[in-house]
């Protein structure tokens, strides 16, 4: 009998660590996503967005999502199988919880056409997911094995290695997160409207410049430190400027999805796509710190 128990103990504390993970899933799905869910444009897409463009970007979110599961899910994983589960059951919260929250705030209501509230939970379930695997590492309590792991990560000589396309990979999850935010919005169309070239050069080398300080400049917990004799301008050619890159193609994504750039010459478009990518290198930047 104690042998029984003591195989079951080990498996009731993994059911025990998941359920809480599941936990600061919820609540991380609502804290990202509540600026989202209380938006009036992100309401209104859900009856105007392409059902083509909003496909594509449930499909994409998938495997975003398992990737982002692999590196910080609910609980360790050791196989892409596990990832896989973590992420299924991501996109699960974030589709009830943005459900629940239109549902009290009023937004959905029982005489709309299913295809209108179908089609705006559908777009707010993407960073809510999001926001659901985001809970872990933002929202987790220091028990034994999260201190271990926060103190290899603090050390740099026990700090695993990254691979290059994991780093490109996480800056355009952040980029995308906030991208998701603002591409709706008029706002971006109006300060593009305003803007001369030079008010977009300098837009852009402040969000070029601002993106390496986050990093390496400012020292934050998580930066990369570069090595004793590589050159300062290394980390510069490496990383900054390829992530900017990425911020770029995530706010032409994100701009495109939500149908911003229909109507607009080119150089409105360029415009617009620069105003975006000042959060979306920002938020490129900060994933590199906390996921």
């Amino acid at each position: 009998m104690a042998a029984v128990d003591h195989k079951e103990r080990p498996e009731r504390e993994r059911v025990n660590r998941f359920l809480v993970g599941i936990a600061r899933g919820v609540a991380g799905a609502l804290l990202f996503s509540i600026p989202m869910l209380m938006t009036m444009e992100m309401w209104f897409l859900g009856f105007y967005m392409e059902r083509e463009r909003l496909l594509l970007l449930l499909v994409l979110n998938l495997p975003l999502l398992v990737g982002l599961s692999h590196r910080i899910g609910f609980e360790h994983t050791a196989t892409w199988r596990e990832s896989a589960r973590d992420a299924i059951v991501a996109y699960g919260m974030g589709v009830l919880a943005s459900a629940l929250i239109l549902v009290l705030l009023g937004v959905i209501t029982v005489d709309m056409a299913p295809r209108e509230w179908v089609g705006m939970v559908a777009v707010q379930a993407v960073p809510a997911s999001i926001g659901a695997l985001l809970g872990r590492s933002q929202l987790s309590m220091r028990d034994d094995d999260d201190s271990e792991d926060d103190e290899e990560e603090d050390d740099p000589r026990e700090a695993p290695n990254t691979s290059y396309a994991t780093e490109l990979f996480m800056m355009a999850v952040g980029a995308l997160f906030l991208s998701l935010n603002l591409a709706p919005t008029e706002e971006m169309i109006l300060l593009a409207h305003k803007m001369t070239a030079w008010h977009a050069l300098g837009l852009l080398t402040l969000s070029i410049f601002l993106m390496h300080g986050f990093v390496y400049a400012l020292a934050f917990r998580g930066g990369h430190s570069l090595a004793e004799g590589t050159p300062g301008w290394h980390a510069f050619i490496r990383f900054t400027l390829p992530g900017y890159v990425v911020a770029l193609a995530v706010s032409l994504y994100a701009l495109w999805t939500f149908g911003r750039l229909d109507d607009l010459g080119t150089a409105q478009a360029i415009l617009t796509v620069v105003v975006l990518s000042f959060p979306a290198a920002i938020g490129a930047a900060a994933a590199r710190l906390i996921l």
